[in-house]
């Protein structure tokens, strides 16, 4: 199964419009927001999406009130968790949040194959124990090349793909080992 995770979106609709376009045409299933995806008329790009979506707050929250009710009536497919989500995929349970500590809190512990964090806009993979921490990078594109992930559950390769805005150019890198 293949799950795409995605972060710091900031209200940038076209690299959210790439992103989602990209996750539609090559076969992915679920995709995971890690927050900060801000404003609720993101959540019209979002939905775009042709699986589930499992989205949580960041600290650049928005209107929750909006958000948090708008998801599974307004946008069915859109899965609200507040700030901590934990979904399984493909028999591998994965958990995510926004912030960097408690990621590696949540990791450390050892419960999940996968937890993703975002927050601080650097993209990085690496293990915990037997857990994968994985921060997707921003979809922004503030500090850095705009890109999020795909991650195949079966083998846990991570492919981080980059956003070319506004054209939805893109490229890509895999990480299969994380160690």
């Amino acid at each position: 199964m293949r799950v795409a995770i995605l972060s710091d979106t900031h209200d940038h609709i076209p690299n959210l419009r790439a992103a989602v376009r990209f996750c539609n045409a090559y076969s992915v299933t679920m995709l995971i927001h890690c927050g900060d995806l801000i404003s609720p008329f993101m959540l019209d790009v979002l939905a775009e999406f042709g699986g589930a979506i499992h989205l949580i707050y960041g600290n650049n929250i928005g209107d929750q009130h909006i958000i948090s009710q708008s998801c599974g009536t307004r946008f069915p497919s859109v899965n609200h968790h507040g700030i901590l989500g934990a979904v399984e995929a493909g028999g591998r349970k994965i958990a995510f949040t926004h912030y960097p500590q408690m990621a590696r809190g949540l990791a450390s512990q050892g419960l999940f194959d996968v937890v993703c964090y975002g927050h601080n806009h650097i993209h990085k993979v690496e293990k915990v124990g037997n857990t994968l921490l994985l921060n997707p990078g921003e979809l922004l594109g503030k500090d850095d090349q705009p890109g999020f992930c795909i991650l195949d559950s079966a083998t846990l390769a991570v492919e981080r793909i980059e956003v070319g805005a506004p054209f939805g150019d893109h490229t890509s890198t895999t990480s299969r080992d994380a160690g």
